[in-house]
């Protein structure tokens, strides 16, 4: 087939790099803007923080005034072989910059106190090394995932060292005797039974709380405790205490030592509503609205090449230069504005649409909402307002929340109302938790107390709701 040029005119939609850079900023949260931002300001030598001045836009060369010449700056010191110095200098701290030294944590892991416990027992090399490999393959729960067979295969191939399961086994005991008790452990069964032992002071309770774990494990995890009781032959009284005190073992050994060190990432609110004598003001947080501006010496740069640039070829480039890196800083600084109005214009319809709650702060006075309900009051794609929702929190006179949280779908009662599905389950979870734990309300019961109060709901949909709000079936929440 032969080749042939021909002209094709055809229309598309393209997003400009201006609003690829707004819908990236729209979605993060306030930390993640602040570090975008310190991003911005050490990549563009034009952008700085402060207040921005108003100054004419310097986007055409013929704007600029040839006499405003800053004979004090040479642009070589940022033009290299079209690459910037700043960007290849690994020195660029002044003497007044304040030193900062970044803290190295030194929490032990949870691994390394088993390790440093195995110094303090009485093993040869030989038990120190498959001891070694059993505190490694512990889970983060502080469990024992792996079967002895493949632990000795392990310490075959890696340590070079022939062992036997039987060997594995022994030092395995003496691994479970490390603290805290239950590490090591196979399984909840075993862990729970570590814990027992160990607490062993011949207390009657204590020795029936361990008889229960031991025999009749698989009845106390399905709460048969009617079943219980008739095979141990006790009163309920002494059933309860021997449960009270198998629930106060730890079925995650391992998760205490890690959750001692930590770190848990503080939530800054992106808003803060505040309701005041039935007035609600919202304010967008500071960090959202940082003072960004335009570098001075990038302005007078830029007019003082602009007349060179029509002449001279390294003006030329230096001219291209520092327009590049002023277009970016403008850009930069437009998207924020951007940012914060979209973000003021969003949650200002929310407040708008949930205003009977936001003044109570009652969970069942929550409308159902959805994405186009919002998208449809402030004229912007729903794509838009669902990045406005994402990993954003608004602080208000009850507690902070996700804006997710506001967002939910309805549900019609018997008088065609319609509802919140977050009301339904409100009343849902109130009902559990007033209900008598010696006999819980199931599934059936609760649909069929809903639909007294008006919600017209199939026993399923209960199910669902119950399990999203992680509530347990009837069986499981019967207390003694």
């Amino acid at each position: 087939m032969a080749l042939r040029q021909q002209l094709i005119q055809k229309l598309e939609q393209r997003l400009s790099p201006q609003q690829i850079q707004l819908m990236k900023l729209l979605q993060v949260p306030t930390m993640e803007l602040d570090q975008r931002i310190k991003q911005e300001l050490e990549e563009n030598p034009a952008l700085e923080e402060g207040q921005e001045l108003m100054e004419d836009d310097f986007d055409d060369e013929e704007d600029f005034d040839s006499d405003d010449n800053d004979d004090d700056f040479d642009i070589s010191d940022y033009l290299d072989d079209d690459i910037a110095d700043y960007k290849t200098q690994a020195n660029n701290q002044s003497k007044d910059d304040e030193e900062r030294v970044i803290p190295l944590s030194g929490e032990q892991t949870f691994q390394e106190r088993l390790t440093e416990q195995l110094h303090l027992l009485y093993l040869d090399e030989k038990q120190f090394i498959i001891a070694d490999v059993i505190v490694g393959n512990l889970d983060e729960s502080g469990y024992l995932n792996r079967a002895i067979e493949a632990i000795v295969d392990d310490i075959a191939f890696s340590m070079n060292m022939e062992v036997n399961e039987k060997e594995v086994a022994k030092v395995l005991t003496l691994v479970q005797e490390l603290e805290p008790a239950g590490v090591g452990a196979r399984n909840l069964q075993e862990c729970l039974l570590l814990q027992l032992r160990r607490k062993q002071d011949g207390d009657i309770v204590r020795f029936t709380a361990l008889k229960i774990v031991e025999n009749f494990f698989e009845e106390f995890t399905k709460k048969h405790y009617e079943r219980i009781a008739k095979k141990l032959e006790i009163e309920e009284q002494d059933l309860k205490e021997a449960i009270d005190e198998i629930l106060r073992c730890n079925p995650k050994p391992g998760g205490s030592m890690r959750e001692a060190s930590k770190n848990h990432q503080q939530i800054i609110p992106d808003f803060t509503v505040v309701e005041h004598e039935g007035r609600i003001d919202l304010s967008l947080n500071s960090r959202n609205a940082p003072d960004l501006k335009v570098n001075r010496d990038y302005e007078n740069m830029l007019r003082s090449y602009a007349e060179g640039a029509k002449s001279s070829k390294s003006d030329k480039e230096a001219f291209q230069f520092v327009k590049q890196k002023l277009d970016g800083a403008k850009w930069f600084i437009d998207a924020i504005r951007q940012r914060q109005q979209t973000l003021l214009l969003t949650m200002g319809a929310i407040l708008e649409y949930q205003e009977a709650y936001f003044l109570t702060g009652d969970e069942t006075k929550l409308k159902p909402m959805i994405l186009k309900d919002i998208a449809d009051m402030v004229e912007l794609d729903i794509s838009t307002v669902s990045r406005v929702a994402n990993s954003k929190y608004v602080q208000t006179n009850y507690g902070i929340f996700s804006l997710k949280y506001f967002f939910s779908e309805s549900l019609s009662t018997d008088s065609g109302e319609e509802v919140s599905t977050r009301e339904v389950k409100k009343i849902l979870s109130d009902a559990i938790e007033a209900e008598d734990k010696h006999s819980p309300l199931t599934d059936e019961k609760l649909m069929d107390l809903l639909k007294e109060k008006g919600y017209n709901i199939a026993r399923r949909t209960v199910a669902k709701y119950r399990e999203q709000l992680h509530i347990p079936v009837a069986r499981m929440r019967k207390e003694l």
